[in-house]
C-alpha cells in the first residue's frame, strides 16, 4: 500500500479523487494549497504526490520546482495547460507524470499505479535475478552498473535522474540495437499509448550528459520513424 498526497484546491474534486485512490488500495491524504503540501512532503512523508497546478497560494509549477529542491518523491501532475511548452517545462522541472485535464478517476489511479511500478525500488522479498549479479554494461567508454544503479564515462562519474539511468540502462542492454519508442515507452514509463515528448525531453537531457546534441550525436542516435539505439562512437 502506498501513500498518496493529493493536492487539489477544489473540494469536490478533491474529494473525488481521495475516493477513488482510497478505493485502489492507496493510503490518501489531500491538501487544498501549496504550502499545506509542502508542509505535508516535508513534515510527513509520502510515496507520491498528485499535485494540481492551480492552487490558490502558489503556482503548482513553483511547487514542483520546491519539492524538487528538497525531495525525489514521484510527483504526477494534473494540468489543463495541454500546449507543449507547457508540458516541456513540467518536464524539466521534474514531473515523473502529468495528466491533461479532464482525465477519469481511473485514469488516474492508472497513472499512479504505473509510476509507483517503476519508481519503487525492489523488495528484499523478490527472487534476485541476473540484474543483480551481471557485470556492468559497457558500451564505448559508457559503463552501466544496474545493480548499483551507477554509470559512468571515460571514467567519469554520471548524475542522472533516476529516469535518465533507467532509459540508459535499457538502451546499453542492447548495444546498437534500435529500439522503438513504444518498446521505451512501455519498458521505461511503464505506459501503453503517448508520450513522445516525454522521451524526447529525456533523450535531450542523456545527451547533454553525455556530451553530444541531436545534431552531433555520439552514444545516442535516432533512426526517424523507427526509434532510438546507443552505439559507440566510430573510431
Amino acid at each position: 500500500m502506498a501513500t498518496v498526497l493529493v493536492v487539489e484546491d477544489d473540494p469536490a474534486v478533491r474529494a473525488a479523487l481521495v475516493r477513488h485512490l482510497a478505493a485502489a488500495g492507496h493510503a490518501v491524504r489531500s491538501a487544498g494549497a501549496a504550502l499545506d503540501a509542502i508542509r505535508e512532503v516535508t513534515q510527513v512523508g509520502c510515496d507520491l504526490v498528485v499535485l494540481d497546478l492551480g492552487l490558490p497560494d502558489l503556482d503548482g509549477a513553483a511547487v514542483l520546482r520546491m519539492l524538487r529542491g528538497v525531495t525525489d518523491v514521484p510527483v504526477v501532475v494534473a494540468t489543463a495547460r495541454d500546449d507543449d511548452a507547457s508540458i516541456v517545462r513540467l518536464l524539466n522541472s521534474g514531473a515523473d507524470d502529468y495528466l491533461v485535464k479532464p482525465f477519469t478517476p481511473a485514469h488516474l489511479a492508472a497513472r499512479v499505479a504505473a509510476v509507483l511500478r517503476r519508481t519503487r525500488p525492489q523488495g528484499p522479498g523478490r527472487a534476485p535475478d541476473e540484474v543483480t549479479t551481471r557485470p556492468p554494461l559497457r558500451v564505448g567508454e559508457l559503463a552501466v552498473d544496474v545493480r548499483r544503479r551507477t554509470a559512468t564515462l571515460a571514467g567519469a562519474p554520471l548524475d542522472l535522474t533516476r529516469r535518465e539511468f533507467d532509459l540508459l540502462a535499457y538502451l546499453a542492454a542492447r548495444p546498437g540495437e534500435v529500439v522503438a519508442r513504444g518498446e521505451l515507452l512501455a519498458a521505461v514509463w511503464r505506459q501503453a499509448y503517448g508520450g513522445d515528448q516525454t522521451i524526447d525531453v529525456h533523450l535531450s537531457w542523456l545527451r547533454r550528459k553525455l556530451g553530444e546534441t541531436a545534431a552531433r550525436p555520439r552514444y545516442l542516435r535516432t533512426v526517424r520513424g523507427v526509434g532510438v539505439k546507443l552505439e559507440a562512437p566510430e573510431s
